[in-house]
């Protein structure tokens, strides 16, 4: 029988047979797929014809539809769905693959013909979409390793199958240290915690296989008890195993990794001729140096900590009229923060969270979506990898656009976190290609699913991530939806946000679980009253991790990498009570792969456009302006990565922005 993962699929949209594939069929589809794509590659390298942007672009451009079936619905059901089978494959794939990829790019003949294209590009008449395939192809091939002879050359390799082993084992221990702990609750334990967050612990409890209710290490359910929770001493038992995350000691411990993860980055970028990682990685970026991004950061990081600073004060006021002496601890903080907000905007979570149903967010993100771009959304009836997940037709005008997928549901199978990816990216080569985009969150389970505000600004960031993905309208799949600069991805997801915000979506779709009623007009008005509560915390955890990340990859790569952001927290007068959003054992954005590596500040960096890319809207006349939201269409949405990033911004705004939006939007303007 044709193994599913190889064969031409007639299903809806071509969408994965899912109900048809099993484990078994991962192995032998693999290694048959990269046998078609090595032949792929040998056909182009050895073309005896002169080269061309035909014959070698283009046919580079020219996908394997064997390997991309494989790895689309492996990668897939590898982060959203795991078992030990796929990690076990996974861990045998991540070398093969990172082999395949890197013999690519150690390809002398190949290289050489792509040289020989790009040496005669200024007489080759090329599209300005296909110069710029043309420019990234053979930039993606130095930067690879192309030119490197010899023993540098094997080094290469090396690193990368290296580091391609590191960062699965990085992700995997993570996932283990996630699934494996969960902290019981006696019925007693419960006093004190909203309806919603006992609903999700027992849920949490059942999925366990426990007796009763429980806290597990999934965001949707430790940071509400870490919330509301009034016992401290239970509090504190779960954020330290939340902040152990790979750090247990054992066979997860992910110390070690890190610190040759980052050993192997720096040998790398020297091979290259660079002074650091940062600096081979920030120059195709937006931001070009480490310094554009230590300035960014510290332009935030000063007023946020003065933020910081004076509600720790008030806070640990809090705490001592609890009748607790001794410093506010990080257990602490939520939970004061929590009573803060109740007392001064009059919201706390568990009053606001029943208007905040998923099907009613998702609903509103969708109509969104409809008002600004003229989409539409029709449920689809088709298998998917799991019961949990839903798919969506999109259209605009009676024409097909896109597949839409979403998981959002929290499970021990899934790794944490929230993530927007396409299983089929949109082309118009060699044939047109409709996109089928996936969004993952890990939300907690209820009859209804009920989200917290972060929840539901979330599921409206990654849905901007879809966005960018479904509007896409290029030509090559290399430059299509989010395949842009890291620190331009950010801005369609985080610029979705403030749609979340605006009044008139809130009075349509946040209506009461039980009763169905909109949310009240006072209530309305102390959500966005809100809305820049307690940022002084939520910033410095942010801007801390993207310190410490640039840290571990401007200069020597530190050999104790726990004492380097130990040392990068101190420089910058890190409060006590707040711990970087990911420390070192647990920062999968940095060490999962390259991907945020040297660049988790790019949310910052796309948050300051973000800001200023919706006062466009504001000044325009409101968040539904169509001339605005055409101009998003155009230069951002649907450009992919067909163009430098600083002219698409600037061609949809008339120039770059600057902080002052940011800074505004947080809440941290002076005065």
């Amino acid at each position: 029988m044709t193994n599913p993962l190889l064969a031409t699929w007639s299903t809806p949209f071509g969408l994965a047979p899912f109900s048809e594939i099993s484990d078994d069929d991962f192995a032998p589809a693999l290694d048959a797929a990269l046998t078609a794509h090595n032949a792929q590659i040998a056909a182009i390298a050895e073309n005896p014809d002169a080269p061309s942007f035909a014959n070698v672009i283009e046919a580079l451009e020219t996908p394997c539809v064997a390997l991309e079936q494989v790895l689309s619905v492996f990668f897939t059901v590898a982060g959203a769905d795991s078992n030990p089978a796929r990690e076990a494959l996974q861990r045998a794939f991540s070398p093969k693959l990172a082999a395949h990829f890197s013999a690519i790019t150690a390809n002398k003949a190949l290289y050489a013909r792509v040289k020989d294209v790009w040496d005669q590009r200024d007489g080759l008449y090329l599209t300005d979409e296909q110069a710029r395939v043309l420019m990234l192809t053979h930039r993606g091939f130095v930067r690879g390793g192309a030119a490197l002879e010899g023993a540098e050359d094997t080094r290469m390799q090396e690193i990368k199958s290296r580091l391609a082993t590191l960062g699965t084992n990085f992700t995997q221990n993570l996932l283990a240290d996630e699934r494996d702990w969960f902290m019981e609750l006696s019925e007693d334990d419960l006093e004190g915690l909203p309806d919603f967050v006992i609903a999700a612990a027992r849920a949490a409890g059942e999925e366990k296989g426990a007796a009763g209710p429980v806290v597990t290490l999934a965001r949707s359910i430790i940071t509400p008890f870490l919330q509301f929770s009034p016992r401290r001493d239970l509090r504190k038992t779960a954020f330290e195993a939340w902040a152990a995350r790979g750090a247990n000691g054992g066979e997860t411990d992910n110390r070690a990794i890190a610190a040759e993860i980052l050993s192997l980055r720096e040998e790398r970028a020297k091979l290259l001729g660079y002074a650091s990682f940062a600096a081979y990685k920030l120059e195709t970026e937006m931001a070009e140096t480490p310094e554009a991004v230590r300035g960014l950061l510290m332009d935030v990081w000063t007023p946020a900590k003065a933020q910081a600073d004076q509600d720790a004060e008030h806070l640990t006021k809090m705490m001592q009229d609890d009748g607790i002496n001794g410093p506010l601890e990080p257990w602490d903080w939520r939970y004061y923060a929590e009573k803060r907000r109740a007392q001064e905007h009059d919201l706390d979570e568990a009053e606001l969270k029943p208007y905040l149903q998923l099907d009613r967010m998702i609903e509103a993100s969708f109509d969104c979506a409809n008002r600004l771009f003229g989409l539409e959304f029709a449920r689809l009836d088709v298998p998917l990898y799991h019961p949990d997940c839903r798919a969506w037709e999109v259209t605009r005008g009676g024409e097909h656009v896109a597949v839409f997928i979403g998981d959002y549901f929290a499970r021990g199978s899934k790794r944490s976190g929230a993530w927007c990816s396409a299983m089929r990216s949109q082309a118009k080569f060699p044939d047109m290609q409709a996109p089928i985009v996936i969004n993952v969150c890990n939300f907690a389970k209820g009859a209804p699913a009920l989200l917290s505000w972060d929840d539901a600004r979330t599921l409206f960031h990654e849905f901007g991530h879809a966005l960018h993905q479904m509007l896409s309208d290029v030509t090559y799949e290399s430059i299509s939806g989010t395949s842009v600069a890291r620190d331009f991805v950010e801005l369609p997801s985080q610029l979705y946000e403030h749609w979340l915000e605006v009044p008139e979506v809130l009075q349509k779709f946040a209506t009461h679980a039980e009763t169905g009623e909109a949310m009240p007009q006072d209530l309305l008005q102390r959500v966005l009253g809100a809305a820049t509560y307690d940022m002084g915390f939520q910033t410095v955890e942010y801007v801390a991790s993207a310190l410490v990340d640039l840290a571990f990859h401007d200069g020597p790569a530190p050999a104790d990498p726990m004492a380097k952001q130990a040392a990068v927290l101190d420089e910058i007068g890190m409060p006590a009570a707040i711990t970087m959003r990911h420390a070192t054992p647990h920062f999968a954005h940095v060490f999962a792969g390259d991907g945020y590596s040297s660049g988790y500040y790019s949310y910052m960096w796309s948050e300051v456009m973000d800001a200023d890319a919706f006062e466009a809207f504001e000044e325009a006349g409101g968040a539904f302006d169509p001339d605005r939201a055409r101009a998003l269409e155009t230069h951002i949405l649907s450009t992919g990565g067909s163009v430098d990033p600083k002219e698409l911004y600037t061609n949809f705004r008339g120039r770059l922005p600057g902080v002052d939006a940011l800074l505004k939007g947080r809440g941290l303007a002076a005065g």
